[in-house]
C-alpha cells in the first residue's frame, strides 16, 4: 500500500468510499450522496487551501482510503486547530489502513505548523476511537444526542491530539 497526495483522477474512487459511510455506517452524519463533481470541488478546496487529501493505494492502484483535514472553526483564533476525517473502504477496513493515513494526517499537520488536530466520531464508532487513542488522541468531550441518523440519535465524542509543544501560539495570520 502506498500513501499519496490526491489528484483529480482519484475522486470517483473518493465519492464511493464517501457514498458507502454515507449510506451504511452513522461514520458521516449526511445523507445525501455526492458525486464526482462534488469531491472534485472539495478536493480542489482542500488542496487550495494548502491542507492535504491523501489517499491510500493498493498494489492494483485501486484508492482503499482516504484522508484529510481542515480548519476546525473559521474563526482567526483557531487557526491552529485542525479537524480530520479518515475513511477506508468497507471491504479494506481493519487492515491497517486507517492507521497509515492517520499517521501521514498528523505528520502532514506538524509540518504545516498546526498545534491541535481535533476529531469528531460518532461515540459508539468504538473501533475509530480505538485506533486514535492508541495515535495518543485523547478524549476531551461528549455530546450526547447532537445527531441523527438511522431514525436514532447520535453523540458525538470529542478527541484531540496536541501536535506540538509549543509554550505560546504564533500570532502571524495567514495570507
Amino acid at each position: 500500500m502506498t500513501i499519496r497526495d490526491a489528484g483529480p483522477a482519484d475522486v470517483s474512487a473518493i465519492a464511493a468510499i464517501y457514498n458507502d459511510a454515507v449510506v451504511n455506517t452513522t461514520a458521516i452524519w449526511n445523507e445525501h450522496q455526492v458525486d464526482a463533481a462534488n469531491r472534485r470541488a472539495w478536493l480542489a478546496e482542500r488542496q487550495g487551501r494548502g491542507y492535504p487529501v491523501l489517499v491510500a493505494v493498493d498494489a492494483l492502484g485501486d484508492v482503499v482510503g482516504y484522508a484529510s483535514f481542515g480548519d476546525w472553526r473559521a474563526w482567526d483564533g483557531y487557526r491552529n486547530t485542525v479537524e480530520h476525517s479518515v475513511y477506508v473502504r468497507a471491504d479494506q477496513r481493519g487492515a491497517g489502513i486507517g492507521k497509515a493515513l492517520m499517521l501521514a494526517l498528523i505528520d502532514r499537520a506538524r509540518t504545516i505548523g498546526k498545534h491541535v488536530m481535533i476529531a469528531g466520531i460518532e461515540a459508539g464508532n468504538i473501533g475509530s476511537i480505538r485506533l486514535h487513542e492508541r495515535l495518543g488522541f485523547a478524549q476531551v468531550g461528549l455530546l450526547p444526542q447532537v445527531g441523527m441518523k438511522f431514525g436514532q440519535w447520535l453523540d458525538l465524542a470529542f478527541l484531540q491530539l496536541t501536535l506540538d509543544t509549543r509554550a505560546t501560539p504564533d500570532t502571524r495570520l495567514a495570507d
